[in-house]
């Protein structure tokens, strides 16, 4: 593209030529020119129009600052019902958790009339007011409060829980000998030795020698020794003054000292001691006095339907305490 500069009087003239390189830097220019003017234009005549209040430009400027907060108000708001959903979804959850701890509660031994819990809630359904920001906030700040309650209860009955699992484990319930008959009960017997009356105190399962006995709960080993009666003997403290005695072993495989588990093989089946031939003498002491092991055995037998492991020891733990 060729142009030709003249003047007035066309005494002198200039040509320019543009190629296509710089027709097009021209045009950019002119055009970033442009906008920049039309930028400032706009800072000079809207913004400080609208600012200042000039009779147009500020009812304009109005129009558009209210079309812009309606918009922000609709996003706002939009959210806000979202959150109220999701807040309505929290508090249904919570409710139901409410009725899953009373259960629990039940049976942690809590009593549940002594939870505070919220209020019920419920009737017709009537529009109102949208929810604002301060009362979606004081909604959470109550659901916040209403959870830690349920945190706190459902951490005493957990502890309560354990504490149960904990006690239970601790009964003498296992069976010292799978493969074994019950020989001797409980009570008053003519004694083998002597044919005269004597307490028994334990059961005697009668067995092969060599048949693994177990543990019949988990503890510690506080005696290990050759007993002069009771032959290889191993002594088991549950705790709370709960003993096992497992008696007449022709072999021990723990020491004193030792913790072992419900169901670990602790000993042999043998002959030792003052015995007639190869059995096990099992016995359960409560503070010191033998008591009847049958009732711990037919209470571990009946686990899957009922809970009277902790029913049979305190019963037994009761009445030594009466003593």
């Amino acid at each position: 593209m060729n142009f030709i500069i003249t003047d007035t009087w066309l005494a002198r003239s200039r040509a320019v030529h543009l190629s296509g390189t710089r027709l097009m830097l021209v045009l950019a220019a002119a055009s970033l020119a442009l906008m920049l003017t039309a930028a400032a234009l706009y800072h000079l005549v809207i913004v400080t129009g609208a600012r200042e209040g000039w009779p147009v430009i500020g009812t304009l400027g109005r129009l558009v600052v209210k079309d812009e907060s309606a918009q922000r108000d609709r996003f706002l708001r939009e959210n806000l019902d979202a959150m109220a959903r999701k807040v309505g979804e929290m508090q249904a959850k919570l409710v139901q958790l409410e009725a899953l701890g009373e259960r629990v509660s039940g049976l942690a031994g809590v009593n549940p009339a002594e939870i505070k819990t919220a209020p019920g809630r419920g009737g017709a359904l009537v529009s109102g007011h949208p929810l604002s920001m301060e009362e979606l906030q004081a909604t959470l700040a109550d659901l916040d409060e209403v959870t830690g309650e349920r945190v706190d209860l459902l951490t005493v009955i957990e502890s309560r829980l354990l504490d149960q699992k904990v006690r239970k484990l601790m009964i003498p319930t296992q069976h010292p000998v799978r493969h074994g008959h019950l020989g001797s009960p409980f009570g008053w017997r003519i004694d083998p030795f002597t044919g005269r009356q004597a307490l028994h105190t334990g059961l005697d399962f009668q067995a092969e020698t060599g048949t693994p006995i177990v543990a019949a709960s988990g503890g510690v080993v506080v005696t290990q020794e050759l007993h002069p009666a009771y032959g290889n003997m191993v002594e088991v403290d549950h705790g709370n003054g709960l003993i096992t005695r497992y008696a007449h072993a022709s072999r021990v495989w723990v020491r004193r000292g030792d913790i072992i588990k419900r169901g670990q093989k602790i000993a042999d089946v043998g002959t030792t001691g003052r015995s007639t031939g190869p059995h096990l003498h099992f016995e359960v002491l409560v503070g010191g006095i033998p008591q009847d092991p049958q009732k711990f055995l037919n209470a571990g037998l009946n686990l899957k339907d009922r809970d009277p492991v902790a029913s049979a020891a305190a019963r037994v733990l009761g009445e030594h305490a009466g003593r």
